[in-house]
C-alpha cells in the first residue's frame, strides 16, 4: 500500500528542548493513525509540522510523492480539526461549510452541493440553516469536521478534537469518526493522550515518548505485547514484576508485566499449585475499588510488591468483594499472559498523573 505521509529524520527544535528527535514515519494511504503520549511527548508537534505550521530543524516531509517541507500550509493538500472547532458564530451551518470553497472561488452551485454531501456524511442533513449556537458540542465537532472534508484533502489532521466533550458523547464521536473515515477512505492522523480513544479509532498507534516513538504498532499489539515499561503504564494498566520478587514467583530474573484483568484472585485454600503454566502468589488485598462495571482489588504481596486485580461483576457481589479487604488471598495467572520485557529497561512506567496530562 502507498504511503500517503513519509517523514525521514524530522526534528524539531525549541532552543534546548527537542520537542521532536529525528523521526522517522510512514503513514499508509487511507489509514485512522493516532499518535498518542503525554503532555510534552511531541506528537502534536509532529502533526503541526506535517500540516505546515512549524518549520522542522531538520528532516523532510514528503505527502504522496511530493516533498512538501518548504511548503506553506495552503499549499499541501492537508486540512486541520481543532479541539476548539474554530467554527464562525455569525454564519449558518452551511456557510461554515463552503467557506473554504468561497475562498478558493469554487462556483456557487458546486458549493451548495459539496457542503451538502459533506453535512451528509458527517449526519447532519437538514441542519445547514442552523446557527452554530443552536447545535450541541459534539454537533458543532461534526461541522468543523464537514469543513474540513468537503476540501476533499488527501489527508486529514485531528488534534485531539473531541477533548472538549463529555465521556458519553466522546465514546459516541469515536465511533462515529472512524466510520466516517471508512466511509470517506482518506487518511486519518489522530493526535490524542487518550489511550481508550487511541484504542477504539485507530489501525496503528505511534506511542510518543520525549519526542520519539517508543512503539509503533496495531492496537492489539500494543496492549497485548507492550515493548517497554513505558508503554505498558501509559496504554492501560500493567502490574510491573522485576528484580527479587520476579525471581521469587517466577523463578527467574527480569522485567515482566501482566495486565490486571489476566489475574485470578482466590482464597488460600482455592490456589492451585504452581508449575510450567501457572503462577502463585499470596499475599493481602489492602484495597478494593468499585467502578461499577468491574472491581479492582490492590494485593500487597508476600515477596515485595504490589498488584491489582481487575474482575468484571456480572456475577459477584460486591459486597463479598469489598469483605476481602485485609484478609489474606492467593492471585494466579498463566505463565503465557505475561510479557518480558528483558533485563534491564531505563523508562518508568507512566503514572496516572502522566496519562491524564
Amino acid at each position: 500500500m502507498p504511503n500517503a505521509i513519509s517523514v525521514r529524520g524530522l526534528s524539531k527544535h525549541f532552543d534546548d528542548v527537542r520537542a521532536v528527535d529525528d523521526l522517522d514515519l510512514d503513514i499508509a494511504d487511507g489509514e485512522f493513525f493516532s499518535m498518542l503520549g503525554p503532555s510534552g511527548s511531541g506528537k502534536t508537534t509532529v502533526l503541526r509540522l506535517i500540516a505546515g505550521f512549524e518549520k522542522p530543524t531538520s528532516g523532510r516531509i514528503q505527502l504522496g510523492q511530493e516533498d512538501v517541507t518548504d511548503r506553506a500550509p495552503y499549499a499541501r493538500d492537508v486540512n486541520t480539526v481543532f479541539q476548539d472547532y474554530a467554527i464562525f458564530p455569525h454564519m449558518s451551518v452551511r456557510q461554515n461549510v463552503e467557506y473554504g470553497l468561497r475562498v478558493k472561488k469554487v462556483p456557487r452551485g458546486e458549493r451548495r452541493e459539496r457542503a451538502e454531501q459533506a453535512l451528509a456524511t458527517v449526519r447532519l442533513d437538514g441542519y445547514g440553516e442552523r446557527k452554530p449556537h443552536q447545535l450541541s458540542g459534539g454537533q458543532r465537532q461534526r461541522v468543523a469536521l464537514a469543513r474540513a472534508l468537503v476540501n476533499r484533502p488527501k489527508v486529514l489532521l485531528l488534534d485531539e478534537p473531541l477533548g472538549a466533550l463529555d465521556l458519553k458523547l466522546r465514546r459516541e464521536m469515536q465511533i462515529e469518526l472512524k466510520e466516517i473515515q471508512r466511509e470517506v477512505g482518506i487518511t486519518f492522523v489522530f493526535v490524542t493522550h487518550d489511550q481508550e480513544e487511541a484504542l477504539t479509532m485507530s489501525d496503528r498507534i505511534a506511542v510518543f515518548n520525549e519526542g520519539r516513538i517508543e512503539q509503533l504498532a496495531s492496537p492489539v499489539e500494543l496492549y497485548e505485547k507492550p515493548a517497554s515499561t513505558f508503554v505498558a503504564g501509559f496504554v492501560g494498566t500493567s502490574n510491573l514484576i522485576e528484580g527479587e520478587v520476579a525471581r521469587a514467583i517466577l523463578g527467574e530474573a527480569g522485567r515482566f508485566v501482566i495486565r490486571p484483568e489476566k489475574v485470578q484472585l482466590v482464597g488460600p485454600s482455592e490456589a492451585p499449585s504452581a508449575d510450567a503454566r501457572v503462577c502463585v502468589a499470596p499475599g493481602v488485598v489492602r484495597e478494593v475499588v468499585y467502578l461499577g462495571s468491574t472491581t479492582h482489588s490492590v494485593v500487597e504481596l508476600d515477596a515485595g510488591t504490589t498488584v491489582t486485580v481487575a474482575h468484571h461483576n456480572f456475577d459477584r457481589s460486591i459486597d463479598a468483594a469489598l469483605e476481602r479487604r485485609d484478609q489474606r488471598v492467593v492471585v494466579t495467572w498463566r505463565r503465557d499472559h505475561l510479557v518480558s520485557l528483558g533485563g534491564s529497561d531505563p523508562d518508568p512506567v507512566a503514572s496516572p498523573e502522566e496519562e491524564t496530562a
